[in-house]
């Protein structure tokens, strides 16, 4: 708490980033009350322009563009939490098994590792989400997005295992009899909390992006909102043609500010716990 009071008074990337953010969250805890199933058609006027009874319009499916928006954010996020909490744990989980042992577990290890992360993703991604699009729901698209982007990430908890290991009190660790899980979890996981607090936003970031890049292309089920098949939708319905401009813009400006929240908290972090950036705070302040 204290780490995130010092950065919303002197970061003014992390303010904004944590303010949007809470306004994303409180619009996805708003979708609860919505008064429309999500999967109703033609409940209100058509392609009507924002006014004081719909303040985002209608679309030219007799849709709410604020409820179904706040639908799709939190399907959305959804979607992004399942892939990032999935891909993060393989990723701790691998890294710190293969930084810690060494050895032949190290070696085969790395290998798995550096073999997925030579996959080409998107071409990939396209390929499984065109074969089974309509069968992907949230969990299916959480987990094949979860599937390709733990490797990278294992890899960056690796090298920081590997740095650890060599260090003193790892050594006392091991010479007072602590056995292998003990250290790790006790020794080795504090300090990598907060990297790995600052890598689950950036792939919760590459998760929702890539989840809307697959259903602006088609190639997710559409049937369910998320800001992705918003998009689609208005697209397919050319609303910029006939000029019902809000219908695409409301999610289009949904995405920007979700990507520019997880992007500033992402970078304010990142300085945050640089520890040459954090050296230099300390000495601004000594000064």
């Amino acid at each position: 708490m204290g780490a995130i009071k010092a950065l919303l008074r002197y970061d003014k990337r992390f303010t904004f980033g944590f303010f949007v953010l809470m306004l994303i969250i409180f619009l996805s805890i708003l979708s609860f009350f919505s008064p429309y199933d999500p999967s109703d058609r033609y409940i209100v006027p058509r392609d009507q322009p924002p006014n004081l009874r719909y303040i985002l319009g209608t679309t030219s499916l007799g849709q709410d563009v604020f409820w179904y928006l706040t639908i799709a954010i939190r399907n959305s996020l959804i979607i992004g939490l399942v892939s990032v909490s999935l891909s993060r744990l393989i990723a701790t989980t691998i890294g710190l098994v293969s930084g810690y042992l060494g050895g032949n577990v190290d070696r085969i290890l790395t290998t798995i590792v550096d073999s997925f992360n030579v996959i080409p993703r998107l071409p990939i991604l396209v390929l499984i989400s065109f074969a089974f699009r309509g069968y992907l729901n949230f969990l299916g698209i959480g987990l094949l997005l979860a599937f390709f982007d733990w490797a990278w990430p294992s890899k960056r908890y690796r090298s920081q295992i590997l740095s650890l290991r060599e260090r003193e009190f790892t050594n006392t660790a091991i010479f007072s009899g602590r056995r292998t899980l003990g250290i790790i979890l006790k020794e080795h996981i504090p300090f990598l909390l907060p990297y790995i607090m600052a890598d689950f936003i950036s792939g919760f970031l590459w998760a929702i992006g890539m989840q809307i890049t697959l259903s602006i292309l088609g190639l997710f089920n559409l049937d369910i909102p998320t800001i992705g098949t918003m998009i689609y939708w208005a697209n397919y319905y050319q609303s910029i043609l006939k000029g019902t401009w809000w219908w695409i813009g409301a999610p289009i400006v949904a995405l920007i500010l979700t990507v520019m929240s997880f992007y500033f908290l992402s970078v304010s972090l990142s300085n945050y716990l640089d520890p040459r950036l954090r050296i230099l705070r300390v000495k601004e302040k000594t000064e």
